[in-house]
């Protein structure tokens, strides 16, 4: 997604002062060509934004509401539901963490703390949606963004979200704005303002009864996954065969 080129120009002389862009560039760690294509282009991409504001030590979410299409994010910033916080919690994770409680009450002993994985994990954008509701999420989604349906499942299915994409799930869910650019992988946990330790909080203070039927579903989604692209290897050998 993209901001305009002179929204980005203002807001980078009001940030940047009298630096140069092969400054800002170097800082931010983007190629001069990259910035000066999107100046030409007339829309500068938000990850652009963000990396020039990670690089002056600004909050990327105040500096994304600087622009009129994220005008309301910086307002919008909410703290993540539990369902949000273990949605982003790996099927690895979830699964050690319920091995780890089997073993130790086996035993009679402490259950072991598990480190989780960073995020997002690697189907953190489903079990994010998934969390948030409604039923008909993705399709009022893709309405309100304008896209297909089969374009925004495409989308998910890749672990990803545009962050135009994520903030309208959000709005539609009543979520905190920011939440779903956890999710995708553009915010880190920080910079959304979650607080820190908060996965591994709630983790331990789960019931095991819901950590089962959290896990079950996870479990339930990846056997549909892994059942398709079976039937996609196979559907392609089946044709090299053919050709063969």
């Amino acid at each position: 997604m993209t901001v305009p080129s002179k929204n980005f120009q203002q807001w980078l002389n009001s940030v940047a002062g009298t630096a140069s862009h092969s400054a800002v560039c170097r800082a931010a760690g983007i190629k001069r060509s990259t910035l000066a294509q999107q100046l030409v282009r007339g829309r500068v991409s938000v990850a652009t934004v963000a990396a020039v504001s990670r690089s002056l030590h600004l909050p990327v979410v105040q500096s994304l509401s600087t622009f009129e299409k994220y005008q309301d994010l910086a307002a919008g910033v909410l703290p993540p539901t539990d369902a949000e916080l273990l949605s982003q919690v790996s099927d690895t994770d979830l699964l050690q963490e319920i091995l780890y409680r089997s073993t130790a009450a086996d035993n009679g002993t402490e259950a072991r703390e598990v480190s989780l994985a960073p995020i997002p994990h690697r189907v953190s954008v489903r079990t994010w949606l998934d969390a948030v509701g409604p039923a008909d999420l993705r399709q009022r989604a893709a309405r309100a963004a304008g896209i297909a349906p089969q374009n925004l499942s495409t989308q998910v299915t890749a672990n990803r979200l545009t962050p135009e994409l994520a903030i309208h799930c959000a709005r539609i869910a009543g979520v905190g704005l920011a939440n779903g650019l956890v999710a995708t992988g553009f915010l880190s946990s920080d910079e959304a303002g979650w607080m820190p330790h908060a996965r591994e909080e709630l983790l331990r203070r789960t019931p095991n009864s819901t950590l089962l039927a959290l896990s079950a579903e996870r479990m339930e989604a990846l056997g549909k996954t892994m059942k398709r692209l079976e039937a996609d290897a196979e559907a392609d050998q089946s044709v090299w065969e053919n050709l063969g």
